[in-house]
């Protein structure tokens, strides 16, 4: 056997099992690599667990669980994070079940709340200075986020008082702001409607009251986790499984469950006495099974009426709507309010059911 030719002949097999390594390794490397999704938040009570859940390494290990890869990014304006995930930013976005028919679903983005975290039980209000009723908003300039749920709360208390909103002027305010202002406002008749933690920051002001509070209104503001409706299985069931193994934490009574409060009371940008106060007027959904029979509870249709109302009769639905059944939503029991052939906001419950099961 000619050497120089056995030399060659190894060097080619030798060759062509490095290039079927690399080929070989190349693939591996994209089937193992983690699908990504990001998933945007702002601060409210209800969803501070969120940050817990990232920071204590909860949600990564989900995220592991099911083989993807999931970025929780802050963001400090709500409705800015909201537009980011319509825009095609994010996969997935924390905010109320109004924001969410009105902002991506009007924008045509298919959305499903995979998790209802909570209702707001006093978590948004009024609070007036110089004042002790609704009645008394009547003639002053309110500051709120305009077209939001303090929009819809405000639309409520002053329906339930006899007035309507020719009674005042809104005065439209990022939430990043609102406290603020409100608080340096030297205006004797300054009026603010906005949401915990900034509520407690200026309900504690001097010479001022909470005239109306969404406990007033309990199931109407839900606090939901909305993901596109194409994502995939993997992201919605460990964002579910991250949610619950965080609310197990955070309701026990255990030194983590003590430390898990005290960072989220942190993170909201209070102490903790604040934060278990605000967590009093939240109605949280620390048991997966109490958050699927609210979901699939009739309260949820009637309370998606009253919303829907409000959004067409203040334009919300946009031009081209011609009526409030422009947008439809589902429900776990495949009914659907408005148009079936439009739906873009889905309620399910698929998922906390698996958690409730223990099937996640």
């Amino acid at each position: 056997m000619n050497l120089s030719h056995r030399v060659s002949h190894v060097y080619k097999v030798v060759l062509v099992a490095m290039v079927l390594a690399a080929v070989f390794g190349m693939q591996c490397n994209g089937a193992l690599a983690a699908q990504k999704h990001r998933i945007a938040w702002s601060h409210y009570t209800g969803w501070e667990p969120w940050a817990y859940a990232a920071d204590s390494g909860i949600l990564k290990k989900w995220a592991d669980k099911y083989g993807i890869e999931i970025e929780l990014v802050l963001v400090n304006d709500y409705v800015e994070s909201i537009n980011l995930y319509t825009g095609g930013q994010f996969d997935g976005c924390v905010m109320t079940n109004m924001d969410a028919l009105t902002i991506p679903a009007v924008g045509g983005i298919d959305s499903t709340a995979v998790i209802v975290g909570d209702f707001s039980d006093g978590n948004d209000g009024i609070v007036v200075r110089n004042g002790t009723s609704v009645k008394d908003l009547k003639g002053r300039r309110v500051m709120l986020v305009e077209l939001s749920v303090s929009h819809y709360l405000m639309a409520r208390a002053l329906e339930q008082s006899g007035l309507s909103e020719r009674d005042v002027t809104t005065v439209n305010t990022s939430d990043a702001d609102i406290a603020g202002l409100f608080l340096a406002s030297k205006d004797p008749k300054a009026a603010v409607i906005t949401w915990n933690p900034l509520l407690m920051q200026v309900r504690n002001a001097k010479g001022v009251n909470l005239v109306f509070d969404s406990s007033k209104i309990p199931g109407e503001i839900m606090d939901l986790m909305v993901v596109r409706t194409s994502a995939p299985d993997a992201l919605k069931k460990a964002l579910t499984g991250a949610w619950y193994e965080t609310m197990a934490i955070m309701s026990g009574h255990s030194k983590t469950a003590k430390d898990a409060v005290q960072f989220m009371a942190k993170t909201a940008g209070g102490t903790e006495a604040e934060f278990r106060a605000q967590l009093r007027t939240t109605r949280m959904f620390y048991q997966a099974a109490e958050a699927v029979a609210f979901t699939k509870g009739p309260d949820v249709k009637k309370t998606m009426d009253y919303v829907r109302t409000f959004c067409f009769t203040h334009g919300l639905f946009g031009q081209g709507a011609t009526s409030k059944d422009h947008v439809g939503v589902s429900f776990p029991d495949g009914s659907i309010l408005g148009d079936p052939k439009n739906v873009k906001l889905r309620f399910e419950a698929t998922y906390m059911e698996m958690a409730a099961g223990n099937a996640l």
